[in-house]
């Protein structure tokens, strides 16, 4: 059988990742993207060894260790007293634990790394500034519409379409999830700053995880070392628009103002700060016939574990696995892909629910947290997230 033809909406960390999967397969592939160019206003982001092990076998390595930084630990600490709570093992550890390396990067650069690996491949067409209004699923074929920017309207029809549009994903409403995500009560404040200027105690091979009643803080090196990437939640009742609301460094100064100095001090360093709202939604599917969905399309996680860009990258290892083992019958394979990703998505959600509830916990509970953490220790701490950062793709 000759290879198919598949149709992925969204063209992010996820959408790039399979597209590259499925060209290597010999299949065709044409990716849709809504936006008209691929700057990246997003900062940093984790690549835990579940992630970095499957970009490596898409030979994306060599590239990766350019730009990405390799922190030696998680240093956890009390946002108000500064006190050292404790440490996760990282570096060293997780590459000789998991075989692959636990990597921060700036998104733009991974971004750039996936875009350029993808134009490579003769097989997949690139399609930008189209905004998808619907899908159907069909006996033999499944079918696209899209508007250009000039209202014209456009279509396409594919063997697989994919649904990696993120968590407003128009894609998700054609498997029969209408149900809109909801705001989870907490808004992320991002910036880049240079590490020259990083208070000198914080600006290690390392990153810092503040964690507080009213939020947490969380920094470290990207772009081969030379910037910091911070991220501070605060707890609010209402979202805001979009990806990259500006902020002003005022109101984040006030939020912590009871913030241990150094902190203070970093979170004073960032020019300009840009903010995004966390939402949930709960997996009800991720496929129906030939379509499936995958990333925060199907399953948008809180950042409180660091497995949203991880995650987009297994489930595209994961349904390049499973149609490579059955092309013949790509709706028993999509079907195959709900099966093997929705436990593990369903607990990784629950797990980020769950992690955000202790980093913010009182005073009580966060005594019991505190000492727990002590008495484990660093690799222990590492070692209690077997579960995730050993997934292995089906073969």
């Amino acid at each position: 059988m000759s290879g198919l033809t598949i149709a992925i909406v969204g063209a992010g960390i996820g959408g790039l990742t399979a597209a590259l999967s499925f060209a290597r397969q010999g299949h065709s592939v044409t990716l849709i993207e809504r936006r008209t160019g691929f700057s990246e206003v997003g900062a940093g982001l984790q690549l835990s060894p579940n992630a970095s092990r499957i970009l490596a076998r898409l030979g994306l390595s060599p590239a990766l260790r350019r730009v990405a930084t390799m922190p030696d630990r998680v240093v956890v600490r009390g946002l108000s007293s500064g006190k050292r709570i404790g440490e996760i093992a990282l570096g060293a550890y997780m590459q000789q634990r998991y075989g692959g390396p636990y990597w921060v990067i700036h998104r733009a650069d991974l971004q750039t790394i996936l875009l350029d690996a993808v134009r490579s491949e003769p097989s997949i067409r690139i399609i930008t500034g189209r905004k998808v209004e619907e899908v159907r699923d069909g006996l033999d074929r499944a079918e696209l519409i899209w508007t250009s920017s000039n209202g014209s309207r456009e279509g396409m029809t594919a063997d697989v379409v994919i649904g990696a549009d993120g968590v407003w994903s128009k894609v998700r409403r054609a498997i029969g999830d209408k149900a809109l995500p909801t705001f989870h009560g907490y808004v992320a404040w991002r910036s880049t700053f240079d590490r020259k200027i990083a208070p000198p105690e914080l600006a290690g091979n390392e990153t810092g995880l503040w964690l507080g009643t009213k939020g947490h803080v969380v920094h470290y090196p990207i772009f081969s070392g030379h910037l910091i990437n911070v991220v501070a939640i605060v707890k609010t009742d209402e979202p805001v628009e979009g990806w990259a609301a500006p902020g002003r460094a005022e109101d984040l100064l006030a939020y912590y103002s009871a913030a241990t100095p150094a902190l203070r001090e970093l979170l004073k360093k960032p020019q300009e700060w840009l903010r995004w709202s966390l939402f949930r939604h709960p997996i009800k599917r991720l496929s129906q016939g030939r379509i499936a969905l995958m990333g925060d399309a199907a399953h948008p996680v809180l950042p409180f574990l660091a497995q949203g860009a991880a995650l987009a990258i297994e489930d595209a290892a994961t349904l390049s696995a499973l149609l490579a083992r059955n092309p013949q019958n790509v709706v028993q394979a999509l079907s195959d892909y709900q099966e093997h990703r929705f436990e593990r998505v369903t607990r990784i959600q629950a797990e980020g629910r769950r992690n955000g509830r202790i980093y913010h916990s009182g005073s009580l509970v966060a005594l019991g947290r505190d000492k727990i953490m002590q008495m484990i220790g660093p690799e222990s701490m590492s070692n209690r997230y077997d579960w995730i950062y050993g997934f292995r793709t089906p073969e």
